[in-house]
């Protein structure tokens, strides 16, 4: 390990400690925000700190592993401490490389909330059934995670499936995994109309954005145009009898967003301004992204939503995600909401690529 790192190390260690005295000082305990803030500072230290901890342990082991396999008189214990010499070695390195993994800045979006959009592509019925499949893929996933699913808007086709679907998904960490889904997902199945039994290829987009609290992004109300209008569609009795659907329109941007789903025009409002505050925060981050380094883009890849991202091929069971050149034959077990199968891998990969960066 580099003499700066372990330098930087013993400062994170001093402070933590330095913090777990401040936390049980009764004029911070009394200071609702301050104690919140040390905590989460705290709490972001401990896995580094014990980490460390267990790296120094380690290598004080290997020194006497060393004096011992060096000066040792009897040829058996030469040879365990040999043979103990390399294991620490081996253990001491992947310490090292968690300990660099640990101190590579955090995305300050992944413990957020996500706002999954799925739209249909090219091929039209097809397409906005497998864009169904997308949201029952994620639906399922969030499900085993014990995260919360909420549809804030939807726009069914007229043989099933969406034509567009906005789901909230609430859950520690969603961002975290649901970043790496933006982008062009491609389907190639036959469908169920087809009788010559042919395969087709569609194609659906996919944005996952994180979820902006009002602190994240300023909204000026008169920068916004609201219209309130008669749902159309199915949403019950009353749904088409009021005016209860919502559209904003963001003048400075011209983004729009529609929400109706919702039997109350209060509802739709504030999940229409929960979208919008999504679409205005990864727009905010998308411009911050393009003027930092190639590394930092890579963790969500270049942002492109035409950039086809995956390919589902159901005639082979075949799944590839062409950022990593990923094939696994478990297509069945994915679209049952196995989403770890590829979103490990993707961390992974990008955990290594972020490693290459810190050793740089």
């Amino acid at each position: 390990m580099r003499p700066a790192m372990k330098e930087k190390l013993s400062h994170i260690e001093q402070r933590f400690k330095e913090l777990g005295s401040m936390l049980s000082d009764p004029e911070i305990i009394s200071d609702r925000n301050k104690l919140r803030d040390l905590s989460r500072e705290h709490s972001e230290m401990s896995a580094i700190v014990e980490t460390f901890g267990r790296w120094k342990k380690v290598d004080s082991e290997l020194i006497g592993a060393e004096e011992l396999a060096e000066n040792a008189e009897d040829p058996e214990m030469k040879e365990l401490a040999k043979a103990e010499r390399e294991e620490l070695k081996e253990e001491k390195e992947k310490l090292r490389e968690e300990l660099m993994y640990l101190l590579i800045p955090k995305d300050p979006n992944d413990d957020k909330n996500t706002i999954i959009e799925i739209r249909a592509g090219a091929g039209g019925d097809e397409s906005a059934l497998f864009a169904e499949n997308m949201f029952t893929l994620y639906s399922r996933f969030a499900e085993s995670q014990g995260w919360k699913v909420e549809t804030m808007s939807s726009s069914k086709s007229s043989v099933g499936g969406f034509k567009e679907i906005i789901a909230r998904f609430v859950g520690a960490g969603a961002f975290s995994l649901f970043k790496y889904e933006s982008g062009v997902h491609r389907v190639q199945r036959v469908p169920q109309t087809e009788t010559q039994g042919r395969i087709h290829t569609s194609t659906v987009t996919v944005a996952a954005l994180p979820e902006a609290e009002e602190v994240d992004v300023k909204i000026d109300d008169k920068d916004l145009r609201i219209d309130v209008f008669r749902a159309s569609g199915p949403g019950g009795q009353s749904v088409n009898t009021t005016d209860s659907a919502v559209r904003i329109t963001h003048e400075p941007t011209g983004l729009v967003v529609t929400c109706q789903d919702e039997k109350s025009q209060i509802k739709n409002k504030a999940k229409a301004m929960a979208v919008l505050r999504a679409r205005l925060f990864d727009l905010e981050q998308a411009a911050l992204d393009a003027e930092r380094s190639e590394n930092r883009r890579q963790q969500i890849g270049t942002g492109d939503r035409s950039e086809r991202i995956r390919t589902y091929n159901f005639p082979q069971g075949r799944v590839t995600d062409h950022r990593i050149n990923l094939t696994l034959y478990q297509l069945d077990d994915l679209m049952g909401g196995e989403l770890a199968l590829v979103s490990n891998p993707l961390q992974a990969f990008y955990r290594a690529e972020a490693l290459k960066g810190e050793e740089e």
